[in-house]
């Protein structure tokens, strides 16, 4: 068998196995952060639950959480968007 020959016949490897095997990786990749995720989600549902057991608002606390993950100058943007439009309702 020539060089050329073997050349033609391509590599040994399937490139379809490679990219199926890799596919297959991610997906389980994937589906284990999924199942974490849930795990977390549930975890702090039960914090929420907790802390509405000892008699906070969960509503003020959901928005206080929403609130520290901007940062301040997105906050204050926010707040005077939120203003303006209260103003322009007439309800301040």
């Amino acid at each position: 068998m020539s060089t050329q020959h073997a050349a033609e016949q391509g590599p040994a490897v399937d490139a379809s196995s490679v990219a199926a095997d890799q596919l297959k990786a991610f997906i389980e990749r994937i589906e284990r952060l999924e199942e974490e995720k849930a795990g977390l989600a549930s975890d702090i549902k039960d914090v929420y639950a907790e802390a509405k057991g000892t008699g906070f608002d969960v509503v003020a606390l959901r928005k206080i959480v929403s609130l520290r993950r901007k940062d301040h100058a997105e906050r204050q943007e926010e707040e005077a968007i939120l203003e303006m439009y209260m103003q322009a309702l007439g309800m301040v």
